[in-house]
């Protein structure tokens, strides 16, 4: 059994998350101490609850400490069974992040599973389903692994109430990857989202942004989601590029003007292209688990990136305690290129 701090690095759910996904596919205990030590509210939420629960239903688990608030918990994985399955978060917590938990096991292992996680699915703390879909799943499909995004039925934060889908057919070998430059640039795209709110809102978001880059109006979407919960806004800037795409989110909320919003996420997106590196910031997060997987079978990926984040860094470190890799972060003119490899 590994022992886990959960007050390490940056001591939120991440390490929870990630804890458990490794536990599935290495067969490994764990206990999981000071889980969410970092954050205001200790302890496990409904989220965290929720991918606990997930590993749990897709493995047979054994565990101890599964209920809201825990700060220590104990995960035994036993056989991942492919299946249909469906999770509910019950709250605006991260559908997303849920998912995340167990797809790493289910797609590598044999057989084919389809998905469903009901909660948040725009969430400012974690990775829309426009990300997983459109950032996310070409970069695994690179790798060897078979996902496909389903249907998404948004659900914004606060109130939650969305839905979404994917189907995953296991692929137990992966191969090599290597992201060192982006490419040509060959798409952008920008989608402003509204939620039982105006589309002047969306309209306005789009202008600014249209405004300040000379952008061809054909890229440009607004958009009205019928049937949502509560009231939501989010803007994404789309970048596709020869070897990948990035995806830049800003969200709307009460008292935030539809203007700041998008000066927000255009900021996000020209300081990415200035930086001219491939991988930004919390694509360098989402890639070190998937890469560690693929090292751990002998394949060895690389990717570069500008300055690690303490997320980044907590990763790396959960994925050493239980993967034989090795994991090197090095200066290279500006950047940094993360090396995985084989021990």
């Amino acid at each position: 059994m590994i022992t886990i701090d959960g007050s390490q690095g940056e001591g939120g759910g991440q390490i929870v998350r990630s804890s458990l996904a490794l536990s599935l596919i290495t067969g490994i205990p764990i206990r999981i101490e000071n889980v969410r030590a970092g954050r205001k509210n200790p302890g496990l939420l409904r989220q965290h609850l929720t991918a606990f629960q997930a590993a749990t239903q897709i493995s047979n688990a054994q565990t101890h400490g599964a209920e809201l608030g825990s700060k220590v918990v104990q995960f035994e994985p036993g056989t991942i069974t492919p299946g249909r399955y469906r999770f509910s978060v019950g709250s605006a917590g991260s559908t997303t992040l849920v998912f995340q938990t167990v797809l790493p096991a289910l797609m590598l292992v044999d057989g084919i599973s389809h998905i469903e996680v009901e909660g948040g699915t725009h969430n400012p703390h974690a990775p829309p389903f426009d990300y997983l879909a459109r950032v996310y799943f070409p970069l695994l499909r690179k790798l060897g692994a078979n996902v496909e995004a389903g249907n998404c039925h948004p659900g914004f934060y606060p109130a939650g109430g969305g839905c979404f889908g994917a189907k995953v057919v296991g692929c137990p070998s992966l191969n090599r990857l290597e992201l060192l430059d982006r490419g040509v640039l060959l798409h952008r795209r920008v989608r402003a989202l509204v939620a039982n709110l105006p589309i002047d809102i969306a309209e306005r978001e789009c202008r600014l942004i249209e405004r300040r880059t000379n952008w061809d109006a054909k890229n440009f979407s607004r958009e009205e989601i019928e049937g949502s919960v509560g009231a939501g806004n989010v803007v994404m800037i789309e970048l596709e590029f020869e070897h990948l795409t990035e995806l830049f989110i800003a969200f709307g909320k009460t008292g935030k003007r539809a203007e700041r919003v998008a000066n927000e996420v255009l900021r996000s997106a020209l300081d990415y292209i200035d930086q001219d590196v491939p991988v930004g910031t919390y694509l360098a997060d989402q890639l070190l688990l998937p890469m560690g997987l693929a090292a751990a079978q002998g394949q060895s990926c690389v990717f570069r990136t500008g300055p690690l984040s303490q997320h980044a860094r907590t990763q790396i470190d959960v994925l050493m305690r239980f993967l034989k890799i090795k994991i090197v972060v090095q200066a290279d003119a500006g950047a940094f290129l993360v090396r995985l490899r084989p021990p």
